[in-house]
């Protein structure tokens, strides 16, 4: 099968078009043909071995940890799914290629009203902000900020805050994706020094929970402007974290959660703004634009 793959820590010029062995579905597994995989900055981290997950790489690395497809065969003791099937999932790596096999338990079905490219691209930072903002305990009432607001897991960030009753979310970005936020329920505000003051001026009595995905000056500013910084989380910046005193916290993925998720977008309560999608053999430019660290909404790979 053709995926997109590595084979030695590097630079996005390292990730190319390989034939490899199709995978083989084994017992309480699903083989899934790939429509779509969505890029994550993790994936680009892995890819750079700057990440602890780097340590349990071996190569060729096919990096991806979510998509979309429709079931290719089901192993020994799966009921629930059946060939022919079209769902969303995740995994760890492997997404990036024309096949991809993981537990039963790690797939839902896709709505007809959820394109492919936003299916693709759904399972990861939806999960992410859902478990983050669950760490945050986001709850009716509260006034809410959202670093990097504009990107793929902000978007979901925003969405979710206020699907739980957020009355207020402030959500940061530059003034190019102000309007982008407004649309999405959030109070635009421009990242950058001087935050903490920016913020003050909107709330003077403080935020009750921050998400920081931006980096060590934003979650320095989050801890400043939250009246309890038991509720910042960070998805970046650990070990500012570690010194600013903020505990640590760990959540797992599950069909649950993107279950929960997926009924939010049927409900019309989540959207997912495709900015860019790249085919298979441009999974280097795919993860150049994600590197950027600019844009608003998800970067996804094309495949099948």
């Amino acid at each position: 099968m053709r995926a997109a793959a590595t084979s030695s820590f590097g630079p996005p010029e390292t990730l190319r078009l390989n034939e490899v062995a199709e995978p083989l579905v084994g017992t309480g597994q699903v083989r899934v043909q790939v429509r779509v995989a969505g890029v994550q900055p993790v994936d680009c981290k892995v890819r750079a071995g700057a990440t602890p997950f780097a340590r349990s790489v071996t190569f060729p690395l096919i990096p991806g940890n979510e998509f979309a497809g429709v079931v290719d065969s089901v192993g020994e003791g799966v009921t629930e799914f059946s060939a022919g099937d079209e769902v969303l999932g995740f995994g760890l790596f492997g997404c990036y290629a024309e096949y991809v096999v993981v537990p039963a338990d790690q797939i839902v079905s896709r709505p007809p009203s959820m394109p492919w490219e936003v299916a693709g691209g759904f399972p990861g930072n939806g999960q992410g902000a859902h478990m983050a903002l669950r760490e945050m305990r986001v709850c009716p009432g509260d006034t809410v900020l959202i670093n990097a607001a504009a990107g793929a897991l902000g978007t979901f960030a925003v969405q979710l805050a206020r699907a739980w009753g957020a009355e207020k979310v402030i959500g940061t970005a530059s003034e190019a994706n102000h309007d982008y936020l407004r649309a999405l329920g959030a109070v635009p505000v421009t990242y950058g020094e001087g935050l903490a003051q920016r913020i003050r001026a909107l709330v003077p009595e403080g935020v009750d929970a921050a998400l920081d995905a931006a980096g060590e000056e934003a979650l320095r500013a989050s801890v400043e402007v939250t009246k309890d910084k038991g509720r910042v989380v960070t998805m970046v910046s650990f070990a500012a974290a570690q010194e600013l005193g903020l505990r640590d916290w760990s959540a797992t993925r599950s069909a649950a959660r993107l279950t929960e998720l997926v009924k939010l977008y049927e409900e019309g309560a989540l959207t997912l703004h495709i900015r860019a999608a790249y085919p298979l053999e441009r999974a280097a430019e795919a993860h150049r634009d994600v590197g950027s660290g600019h844009g608003r909404g998800k970067v996804v790979i094309t495949v099948g």
